[in-house]
């Protein structure tokens, strides 16, 4: 007990500060938001949109990209001949409507990130939520970067939402991966076991859109198109500070919803 407490102490304070102080410093290769240059952008030119494996960049709007169909793997900037795509150190991402997820030349960024829950759903939630993940086909990466919040340098727990082992036990469910075919009933009956009201998060590009595998009909195209989805984290996979971001907002802990 004593060398415990000894080798605590030695440890010292490791928790982040975040969201009462700065974020944890990003990794020179993060790739957050994608950010087109459209003064530098050729007329005609579709490099990037050919590139993208997913479809997430429009070929008749420059500019226009779903991020929730983007990879962040960097191809379309790779491709660009004028290097007019780059990718910012924007890690701010999570939305609460599918649709916000979609910049385009007008509305070049989303304005609200991850807005928060009504009133009645803050006062149930806010302090408290506890939430059943499911791994619906994921490739692990997102289910990794989901359990570093529970590390004690992120401590997802000081803000009371916690993982449990069952719905039963849930304010709601947490989903990654593109809901596999053999996936999708459990999937609805891990939700359906939730009581209400209820919540829904899905994390990364798979269970936003079904990710690489989009289109595939071994998937279903993501959390969606099996229950009603209130928060989308994007990223392939997203940052745990992405996901911290748009849970703090969801329950309303972030206020400030401008980029």
């Amino acid at each position: 007990m004593i060398k415990a407490v000894l080798a605590r102490i030695q440890q010292k304070h490791r928790t982040m500060t975040y969201p009462d102080g700065a974020p944890p410093p990003l990794p020179d290769r993060f790739r957050g938001r994608p950010v087109f240059d459209l003064s530098a952008c050729p007329e005609g030119c579709r490099a990037c949109f050919d590139a993208c494996p997913t479809g997430a960049i429009g070929p008749k709007e420059p500019g226009r990209i779903d991020l929730g169909k983007c990879l962040f793997c960097t191809e379309c900037a790779t491709a660009c001949p004028r290097h007019a795509v780059t990718y910012s150190a924007n890690y701010q991402l999570a939305a609460r409507r599918r649709d916000d997820l979609v910049a385009t030349r007008e509305r070049p960024s989303v304005e609200v990130v991850g807005a928060a829950l009504d009133a009645k759903l803050q006062r149930l939630f806010g302090r408290s939520l506890k939430l059943r993940q499911v791994s619906a086909g994921g490739c692990n990466a997102c289910e990794a970067d989901t359990n570093v919040l529970g590390t004690i340098g992120w401590d997802l727990g000081r803000f009371g939402i916690q993982f449990v082992a069952s719905p039963r036990h849930a304010d709601g469910i947490l989903v990654t991966g593109p809901v596999s075919q053999n996936m999708a009933l459990a999937l609805k009956k891990t939700y359906d076991a939730c009581s209400d009201p209820r919540i829904v998060i899905a994390v990364g590009a798979c269970a936003v859109s079904g990710g690489p595998y989009i289109g595939r009909s071994e998937v279903c195209n993501g959390a969606a198109a099996q229950v009603p989805v209130d928060l989308y984290v994007p990223g392939c996979p997203p940052h745990p500070l992405t996901i911290l971001d748009g849970l703090l907002r969801l329950i309303g802990r972030i206020e400030d919803g401008k980029r």
